[in-house]
């Protein structure tokens, strides 16, 4: 056990009155270890298929892949992954405790501290953490073929992504719930601590902007977006009062309801946006949507979790998950043939036109979530630690719940190529280079010299026809392009060719909701960061229930990411194409940082024979996030370095230029100077704190694997009163158990206190 804290005392603490907490651990392990022979078949079939997958994907090269192969590999290697790899970290590294309360138990305050359905819990939890990277990343990276994206994407997560998801959510939860930035000082000391607390502040404020930003382009001057996307904010409030005082515990009943009145809100959308006052009311500019989310983010912090957060993500899950199982359906049924090669010509350039880098590091950068993301941390240690009822239900939600977002990733990048590849290319790349129009942009499509691609301008105005849109030319950010290839492949399915437009317009919604979803929590998450740093200095701010303490720190988080949000929106050159590689390294580099806390807590616990776990994701992460900011920094190119480029457009104004590369007015020049240097400050400022925590780690972590063990910062054990299963089923040993709580008089099943 290493320096696991002693849980002698539990026992002994226990109500003799109640049930037992946990099931004993030797009959959940007979029970774990019982292989029967369709069990063993069940796996050996699995492994079967997913190694199939990976044959076809990776080694048969002809002229086409068929798309079920991604489905097939993604889902194959997440259950295995699960069954074992998870299990692995779980038996050897984390040894959770039933018997222990959490936080959500012995904290309870109603607000912040909330035991949690485990379902209803995932939902909100993958909400939180799916936002814009799954959709946006693997789109863009498509550009560079279909197998580097496709290995990163299903083998990062396995290794990497839900590995810091889950032990950072643990070792949190072992900790009353606290920060990210509030651990990494206890574990990493002054110096690492405190570089920890201000880069996650920093980067924190970058990736909910971002996210925020890519809401506003979605639904700008999009009346059928602005409704649909509104009206799940009363939906989401009647259902947290319905569950909390009209019928509590009743979780299928309001899921239901919640899902009609959120279909009806859809649909009723493309009503509304068709009538002359809706399509007034509800076609608002891309500023005033901003100030919109700013309010929304603000308000969505400082109410109780359970009012609106909670059932709004779970809600929107329900849409979330739906859609790319349906979608997944909708690929073995159609089997649509993917035309873009393995590994596309731009894999061994750097002048890509979607994006500049070269394969190495900069795809790994691109697809910021979905494999591995540094936000995901910061939900794991913010809002989801303080909600879990028991320990062992960690794996379920942090690593499970990474695995899914992982296969929307997927989802997203079949979508992309399932796509012809001149319309993606139009679709993806800046104004500047297509032009805007469909003849312009054909004609440069086909200048790039791509095999098999030969676009007309009549292909790319049908496309625009087809979808309900004036023009699909230079609609980049990556949501249009994953709706017009969901659109493609479900009209294949259910509905045919006249159904383009309502299933590209559901695809929108759906984005919008997706990433929304993340602008509310990541926004409570900031806030308790702030919070816990301000309470180093002044203790008061770290008692959560203190409301002036809460809307104070509320406030500031949202001013500063609702400043960067309003620049990229009133960007000459569109925020995104400003933001978005900066979004993308800031997100990996904060992932290094988890993992870094997590190393030195792991090696403190005397865990050292699994330490590589930890160790190999970081490495990696590190390489990778480190090379990507140098070269971010130092490359003479101006399409990859910010100092290049601002120094370009700098001699360009200085000589008197009133227009240059894709700026085309003074005003636009400009703004890339002022962008570029902003940019570029902050990536030095990210990678040399994002080092100075990684040797703060490493020093640590070697202090602790020479002294055999270090200082536990855990919350001392608290007896459990209550018990819920682990898993999405409970097992039969959990189910006898479970029948003995529901024995028990009302008033004594406090398990069914909170929000179920």
């Amino acid at each position: 056990m290493g320096k696991v804290p002693d849980q002698t005392g539990l026992a002994e603490g226990l109500d003799p009155t109640l049930p037992a907490p946990a099931v004993d651990d030797s009959v959940r392990e007979a029970e774990e270890r019982k292989w029967t022979p369709a069990k063993i078949g069940l796996w050996v079939a699995i492994s079967l298929l997913g190694a199939v997958a990976w044959f076809m994907l990776a080694l048969v090269r002809g002229e086409t892949v068929n798309a079920i192969w991604f489905v097939f590999a993604a889902v194959c290697t997440y259950l295995i992954g699960y069954r074992f790899y998870s299990k692995v970290i779980e038996r050897y590294l984390l040894k959770p405790d039933d018997r222990r309360a959490t936080p959500a138990e012995y904290k309870a305050d109603g607000k912040d501290y909330v035991r949690t359905d485990r379902n209803v819990l995932f939902g909100h939890h993958f909400a939180a953490i799916a936002g814009a990277g799954p959709l946006v990343g693997p789109v863009i990276a498509a550009q560079m073929g279909y197998l580097p994206g496709t290995i990163w994407i299903i083998i990062g997560v396995v290794l990497a992504g839900a590995v810091q998801d889950y032990l950072v959510m643990f070792f949190s939860m072992r900790r009353g719930g606290r920060s990210l930035g509030q651990m990494a000082r206890e574990e990493l000391g002054v110096i690492g601590g405190t570089a920890a607390l201000i880069a996650t502040l920093l980067i924190m404020i970058i990736i909910v902007a971002i996210l925020a930003l890519v809401v506003v382009n979605a639904l700008g001057e999009s009346p059928w977006g602005v409704f649909s996307v509104g009206m799940t904010i009363p939906i989401a409030l009647f259902m947290g009062v319905y569950l909390r005082f009209i019928r509590p515990g009743k979780v299928m009943e309001v899921s239901i309801i919640g899902f009609v009145l959120l279909m009806a809100a859809i649909i009723g959308g493309g009503a509304v946006a068709g009538t002359e006052w809706g399509a007034a009311f509800f076609h608002l500019d891309k500023v005033t949507i901003a100030w919109g989310i700013i309010i929304y983010g603000f308000i969505a912090a400082i109410l109780p979790v359970w009012l609106l957060l909670a059932p709004r993500d779970y809600l929107s899950t329900f849409m979330k998950i739906g859609v790319i199982v349906m979608l997944a359906l909708a690929i073995i049924v159609v089997r649509p043939e993917i035309t873009v090669p393995a590994f596309s010509e731009f894999a061994s350039r750097e002048n890509g036109p979607v994006f500049s880098g070269a394969l190495f590091p900069f795809l790994f950068v691109t697809i910021a979530c979905g494999a591995l993301s540094g936000f995901h941390a910061l939900i794991s240690s913010g809002t989801t630690p303080k909600l879990i009822e028991k320990e062992r239900q960690t794996r379920f939600i942090g690593y499970g719940g990474m695995l899914m977002e992982s296969f929307v990733a997927i989802m997203a990048l079949v979508a992309a190529i399932s796509i012809d590849r001149g319309i993606y290319f139009a679709m993806n790349a800046p104004l500047a280079l297509t032009g805007g129009t469909v003849e312009s942009a054909a004609q440069w499509v086909n200048s790039l010299g791509l095999a098999n691609v030969n676009i007309t301008p009549d292909v790319l105005a049908q496309t625009a026809k087809d979808v309900g849109e004036e023009s699909i030319i230079s609609r980049s950010g990556g949501a249009p392009t994953l709706a017009v290839g969901l659109a493609h492949i479900m009209q294949q399915f259910i509905g045919g060719p006249g159904m383009m437009a309502f299933w590209y317009h559901f695809a929108i919604m759906f984005e919008a909701l997706f990433i929304l979803t993340a602008v509310d929590a990541g926004t409570r998450v900031a806030r308790f960061m702030l919070q816990d740093s301000i309470g180093n200095f002044v203790p008061k701010f770290k008692e959560a229930s203190w409301r002036p303490g809460a809307w104070l720190c509320t406030a500031i988080m949202v001013g500063a990411w609702g400043a960067v949000l309003l620049m990229g929106v009133t960007d000459p050159l569109g925020g995104i194409n400003t933001l978005f590689p900066l979004f993308g390294i800031a997100n990996q580099l904060l992932a290094a940082i988890a993992l870094a806390v997590c190393m030195a807590i792991t090696a403190k616990r005397g865990v050292f024979k699994w330490l590589w776990i930890v160790a190999a994701p970081l490495a990696f992460a590190a390489v990778v996030t480190i090379t990507a900011s140098f070269h971010k920094i130092f490359s003479p190119v101006p399409a990859v370095g910010y100092f290049a480029n601002n120094q370009a457009f700098s001699k360009a104004l200085a000589d008197g230029k009133t227009e240059f590369g894709t700026a085309k007015t003074v005003a636009a020049m400009e703004a890339v100077v002022r962008n570029t240097m902003i940019q570029g400050v902050l990536s030095v400022i990210f990678v040399t704190l994002s080092i100075i925590v990684i040797v703060a780690a490493l020093i640590a972590t070697i202090r602790a694997i020479r002294a055999g063990g270090g200082q536990d910062h855990e919350d001392p054990p608290v007896p459990s009163k209550v018990y819920a299963p682990a898993g999405l089923f409970p097992t039969v040993a959990e189910k006898k158990l479970l029948a003995e709580w529901n024995a028990l008089p009302a008033e004594k099943r406090t398990q069914k206190a909170g929000h179920h």
